[in-house]
């Protein structure tokens, strides 16, 4: 019998990102061995408003929140392993212009440009491919069509997955993706959070968020079923549109999959199990321990960390 509880996270450059009960934590191995965390009594946003804890809405809310977040623990991760280089002419405009909020305007054109490149290659991109085959479709083609365009969008995911992990530097992402499955898993069967107990846990865990993006897709599949194939103008934004209450129905899909040992959810688990082997490698006892300090600062835990920011 697992513990019942909602801690997750992210890897980022050298470390982990957890979120927990107790707000959220990042630990990253700095180059001289040293482990740092960063603590921030930070809620979920699905906790902070009422309203955005209603079922459905959550999820997308969730979502947002999860990639802002994300991107601020990429950023803070990558800071320890800058170089130091001279501003060019445009970054000191930048920051004249937008003072001690420019840090704020580039991660919300961080964030722009990410949803915007997601859905243009995973959702807009398919839907023009999936467009050649009208002419050889007749009966049902709405239907067919749409589920060429998921099979499209699916096989994209997939490939991309698969070139990116061939670099080195998200290899290593990778190993740490696996660390912080392996340590929530271990603190889950109530285990104490060590790198010898979290090592033994598998590093494919049913609420990741590789499970989230690939049940996005499965889903996308029916609901875009119902709205017809139109002109392609209609089509981009029955996608748009469509997308807060994909992303709402695969959360409390996840949600349940956590938390059920049925065979059905286990059926539902298993495709986004399979790809965790391509998006987490099996991590190191110094990676585990840079997870287990992010998990044990985001639950409250006592500290067995060298350096804590707060």
């Amino acid at each position: 019998m697992r513990k019942n509880c909602s801690v997750g996270g992210q890897a980022v450059i050298e470390g982990v990102m957890m979120r927990g009960s107790k707000g959220l934590a990042i630990a990253v191995r700095c180059e001289d061995g040293n482990i740092v965390v960063k603590k921030e009594d930070t809620l979920p946003i699905s906790k902070r408003y009422k309203i955005l804890s209603v079922p459905i809405i959550r999820g997308f809310a969730s979502l947002i929140d999860s990639l802002v977040e994300g991107i601020k623990s990429l950023n803070y991760s990558a800071s320890f392993f800058e170089e130091e280089e001279e501003e060019t002419s445009f970054e000191k405009l930048f920051k004249r212009i937008f003072k001690d909020k420019s840090n704020d305007v580039t991660m919300g054109f961080s964030l722009i440009i990410s949803l915007a490149l997601s859905v243009g290659i995973f959702f807009i991109f398919p839907t023009f491919v999936a467009n050649v085959f009208k002419g050889f479709i007749s009966n049902n083609r709405s239907i067919i069509l749409n589920i060429i365009e998921g099979v499209i969008r699916v096989m994209i995911f997939i490939t991309y997955i698969y070139l990116v992990g061939k670099l080195k530097d998200i290899h290593r992402v990778f190993q740490y993706h696996g660390a912080e499955h392996k340590t929530v898993f271990c603190y889950e069967n109530e285990q104490e959070l060590t790198p010898e107990n979290a090592r033994k846990f598998k590093r494919f865990h049913p609420r990741c968020g590789t499970n989230f993006l690939f049940l996005v897709m499965i889903i996308s599949i029916i609901l875009f079923s119902f709205t017809g194939w139109n002109s392609l103008l209609e089509r981009i934004i029955s996608r748009v549109l469509l997308l807060p209450i994909i992303s709402g129905i695969t959360y409390e899909l996840i949600r349940w999959m956590g938390k059920s040992d049925s065979t059905f959810a286990k059926i539902l688990a298993y495709p986004g199990l399979a790809l965790q082997k391509l998006t987490t490698q099996e991590p190191d006892d110094a990676q585990l321990e840079v997870a287990i300090a992010a998990l044990e600062a985001a639950e409250g835990i006592e500290k067995s960390v060298v350096n804590l920011e707060g």
